[in-house]
């Protein structure tokens, strides 16, 4: 019985061994087949070391592919504190060197990391600098690729780009609104030490950076730079408190040009105000519009009937009274009887308070907020705001009045050409965008394309024919003659706004515009330009902001070839105009009939034979009186 009672204790014993061999198997498998990799992790973290390899953030390119942001590579200092073994006289060195304290740098090579980076007077070295900092030839002293952001277009499209940080973040425009794109993956060198921190004879480890993803907009920049020497123009000579133009394509929403004075150099954003940085003039300001802001009330107007463009007359006497209150004309006296046509035409304010009132205030407001006001447009842009309309349950007589000629509400410019651009384009009002495509080009694959979006359809075809054709006669016969071009069908509307200052409107204080389209017919481009306060000028849109507009235009006909044509309206010249007239057409005279037939141009000719073979400019169309005919003879 007690030789049974010690093999049973050794049975049990033998089964514990056995139950602990088992376990310890297991565990050991365990180990090394699900835990090696956080293991092996843990292992290599307290011998291996990185030293980081910063990613080139995605350029940022125009519609034609012409770079807009790009990268260049810089150096940067980082230190392995446990390499340094003479701490002062490295710290000394190195201090002179950055041009800092010696206390400041001796912080930096005793800390108590692995790895030590010299914030800020360490990154994004010159080269000069990253040489002497090289020749050294420290223990524990590194210098590392580093990539920061360049602009080479300086000022230009500033405020659509934004800027990025020294760590290269997108802080405003298309680099903080595309930040996840543009941010590409930082890559490191990996490199091996004991635990003092000396470097083992082991295999570096080298994992190459990922560079951002490249955004491409829809912005031309032959019409960017065209836009932004207009605004130098304009700060120059009228010395505003601000100016800001706008391009669009007024069939898709796509912005070909957007720019606003003061502007900055993104390259040097540490050196402008906030106010200057982060403020986007075209998104971002609010005001009143004054008479631009008449082409909606014009287009609610013809889609509801109730005014004929040709038959219906009104009356101005130079003021009219609602509800107790007078509202004036800009014209001492008025305009007489004029039809509608005319009311536009010479932008007529008791008109379009008669326009507006025949309306009505709810079906007004309906149509203003139809056409996108008092909402934010949805531009792939941060900053953007939403303006301000009047709620119509607050609204008397007197405020639908005002409204009606663009006064007592507030826009932003980006509302404005969109809704005045789906005036136009037969109805359609599109979501404004500025970005293209995005293009992954590590794999040369196109990731996402930007389709136009129509937000609503808020006036017929007919109706949008009928406020093409009334705005080009504003052009050619009323307040926007000074943005006619002669040989190409221009329509468009000036603005006069007074300022509100310390609550009441001001009598010296304007925001002047314009805003016009080409070709009337079938517009390829919306133009608006307002200017702020000018200086030393007669405060008119039809003066300051009309010729701006002007030049825009044309610079547009030779980068987007736009077609001239002979259809256009007339214009009518008065003795302060350039006098422009129709070229005959002498293709097949004789040499001798062409010269009869061309009195009062200047003829030049060329080839052999007393027939005219061709004929430039052609028949039909407008030159400047006296100017000159080229023949061509066979």
């Amino acid at each position: 019985m007690f030789f049974n009672k010690i093999h049973t204790r050794m049975r049990y014993v033998f089964l514990g061994v056995i139950i602990l061999l088992i376990a310890v198997i297991f565990k050991v498998f365990y180990i090394q087949v699900f835990s090696y990799d956080k293991l092996k992790s843990l292992s290599d973290s307290l011998y291996s070391r990185e030293l980081p390899i910063a990613a080139d953030r995605g350029e940022i390119i125009d519609r034609n592919g012409n770079v807009l942001a790009t990268n260049i590579t810089t150096t940067s200092l980082v230190l392995v504190p446990r390499q340094i073994l003479d701490k002062e006289k490295v710290a000394k060195d190195l201090a002179e060197i950055l041009n800092v304290s010696y206390e400041e740098m001796y912080k930096h090579v005793s800390k108590k990391e692995s790895i030590e980076r010299v914030h800020p007077e360490g990154r994004q070295l010159s080269y000069e600098i990253a040489e002497k900092i090289e020749n050294l030839n420290y223990d524990g002293v590194y210098l590392v690729k580093e990539s920061k952001r360049y602009y080479p277009y300086g000022e230009l499209l500033s405020h659509v780009l934004g800027y990025v940080g020294i760590d290269n973040q997108g802080l405003s425009g298309i680099e903080l609104q595309y930040d996840k794109y543009l941010t590409g993956e930082n890559g490191s060198i990996k490199y091996f030490s004991d635990g003092q921190g000396s470097r083992l004879e082991m295999s570096e480890v080298y994992e190459p950076a990922t560079s951002g993803i490249t955004i491409q907009l829809t912005i031309d920049i032959e019409l960017q730079q065209a836009i932004e020497n207009e605004l130098n123009n304009v700060m120059s000579k009228y010395d505003a408190d601000n100016a800001l133009i706008v391009v669009q394509d007024p069939q898709s929403g796509e912005i070909l040009a957007m720019a606003s004075r003061p502007a900055f150099d993104s390259n040097e954003y540490q050196n402008y105000s906030t106010e200057v940085i982060n403020r986007n003039l075209p998104i971002w300001k609010t005001y009143e519009p004054g008479s631009t802001f008449k082409i909606i009330t014009l287009a609610a107007s013809l889609e509801e009937k109730t005014i004929d463009l040709f038959e219906g007359n009104f009356t101005d006497s130079g003021a009219v009274n609602v509800d107790g209150s007078t509202l004036h004309c800009w014209k001492h006296g008025g305009h007489g009887v004029q039809t509608y046509l005319q009311v536009v035409e010479n932008s007529c304010n008791p008109g379009f308070v008669n326009m507006g009132l025949k309306l009505g205030t709810y079906k007004l407001m309906s149509y203003i907020r139809e056409f996108g006001f008092g909402e934010k447009t949805g531009i792939d842009l941060n900053g953007e705001s939403s303006g301000i309309l009047f709620k119509e349950d607050k609204m008397g007589l007197v405020e639908t009045a005002t409204t009606a000629f663009g006064q007592g509400i507030s826009v932003t410019p980006i509302q404005q050409i969109t809704a005045v651009s789906a005036a136009v384009n037969g109805g359609n009002l599109y979501v404004p965008y500025i970005v293209k495509s995005m293009v992954d080009t590590e794999t040369d694959t196109v990731l996402d394309v930007t389709e136009k979006k129509v937000r609503r359809t808020v006036i017929s075809k007919e109706t949008s024919n009928l406020v093409r054709y009334t705005l080009e006669s504003v052009v050619a016969n009323g307040t926007g003659r000074n943005a006619y071009i002669e040989n190409y069908r221009v329509g468009g509307k000036t603005g006069t706004a007074q300022k509100v200052e310390n609550g009441h409107y001001s009598t010296d204080s304007y925001i002047l515009s314009f805003i016009g389209f080409m070709p009337a017919d079938d517009p390829e481009i919306v133009v608006y330009v307002a200017v702020d306060s000018p200086h030393n000028v007669t405060q008119y849109g039809g003066t300051v902001s009309a010729p701006i507009a002007k030049n825009v235009m044309k610079s547009a006909i030779d980068i987007l070839e736009i077609e001239p044509s002979k259809e256009g309206m007339p214009k009518e010249y008065n003795w302060l105009d350039q006098k422009y007239v129709i070229v005959p057409d002498v293709t097949g005279m004789s040499l001798e009939e062409a010269k009869k037939a061309l009195k009062g141009f200047k003829v030049v000719y060329s080839g052999a034979g007393e027939q005219v073979a061709h004929q430039t400019p052609d028949a039909g169309m407008y030159i400047k009186e006296n100017g000159n005919v080229v023949l061509l003879l066979n």
